[in-house]
C-alpha cells in the first residue's frame, strides 16, 4: 500500500528527484491545490506559527462582590516585618479599624506592571500619602508570604508599604475579586485582579477596580486625588 501511494504522489506531482529544476505540478495536481484554500492557506503559512499570547491584560467584565459604602470582611493576612525573619499575620480589622488605610492588590509579584509601575508608585509618594492622613498601606497578592519577601528585598523596599500575602485567596474571594488565570501558559492560577481602595474605619470609601490585570487608576497619584 504504501508503495502504491509513493507511485501516486510521483506521477501526481511529477518530481524528478535527479533534477534541481523547480517544482513541476502536473493539471490535475496544480487544480486540486486550486480548489483546496484550506490546503493552499497551510502550504503558504507553513513555519510561520500563530504568537502564542499570554498577555494578563485582556479587558473582563469588572464586578465584584465589595464596593463603596461596603464593610470589608475580616480576613488574616501573612508577612515578613522588615527586619526580622520571623513570619507575622495581621487581620484586615487591624489594618483598618479606626483608621484610614489605603489597600492596594495585584496580580502577581515580580510581574512586570506590578513591579515596574503599581507597587514603586506607593512606594514614592508614601509621605504625602501620609501627611494627609493615612495610617495604613498594604499591597496584597495572591503569592506566598515568602515570595512577597523576596519581592519587597528585590525593590528594597522598607517600611513605606507593607507586602502581605493572601496566599490561599481567601480574603480576595470574599471581596470577589478574584481573576481565574489558569488559562494562560505562563501559569498564573488564581490571582487577585489590580485594584486600589481607600477604607475608613473598615468601610470602603473609593473603589478603583481594574479590568483584569490593566493599570489605569489605581496608582498612588489616583488615590492621593481622591483624598
Amino acid at each position: 500500500m504504501a508503495s502504491t501511494a509513493a507511485q501516486t504522489i510521483s506521477k501526481l506531482f511529477s518530481i524528478s528527484i535527479s533534477s534541481p529544476k523547480p517544482l513541476s505540478l502536473s493539471p490535475t495536481a496544480a487544480s486540486l491545490l486550486s480548489s483546496s484554500p484550506s490546503f493552499s492557506l497551510h502550504l503558504r503559512r507553513r513555519g510561520f506559527p500563530t504568537p502564542l499570547n499570554i498577555s494578563t491584560t485582556t479587558p473582563l467584565k469588572v464586578s465584584a462582590t465589595i464596593a463603596v459604602g461596603s464593610t470589608l470582611p475580616d480576613g488574616t493576612l501573612s508577612y515578613f516585618p522588615a527586619s526580622g525573619d520571623d513570619l507575622q499575620t495581621v487581620t484586615v480589622s487591624d489594618l483598618t479599624k479606626s483608621k484610614k488605610a489605603i489597600l492596594f492588590a495585584v496580580p502577581g509579584a515580580f510581574t512586570p506592571t506590578c513591579s515596574q509601575k503599581h507597587l514603586p508608585s506607593f512606594v514614592e509618594k508614601a509621605a504625602e500619602l501620609r501627611a494627609k492622613g493615612v495610617d495604613t498601606i498594604a499591597c496584597i497578592s495572591v503569592n506566598d508570604a515568602f515570595v512577597m519577601k523576596a519581592w519587597k528585598k528585590d525593590l528594597g523596599i522598607g517600611d513605606e508599604v507593607m507586602l502581605l500575602s493572601d496566599g490561599n485567596g481567601d480574603f480576595t474571594r470574599a471581596i470577589g475579586c478574584e481573576m481565574d488565570l489558569s488559562d494562560k501558559p505562563i501559569g498564573l492560577g488564581v490571582r487577585s485582579r489590580r485594584y486600589a481602595m481607600l477604607v475608613e474605619d473598615g468601610v470602603v470609601k473609593v473603589l478603583n477596580l481594574e479590568e483584569g490585570g490593566a493599570f489605569t487608576f489605581s496608582g498612588a497619584e489616583d488615590m492621593l486625588k481622591a483624598l
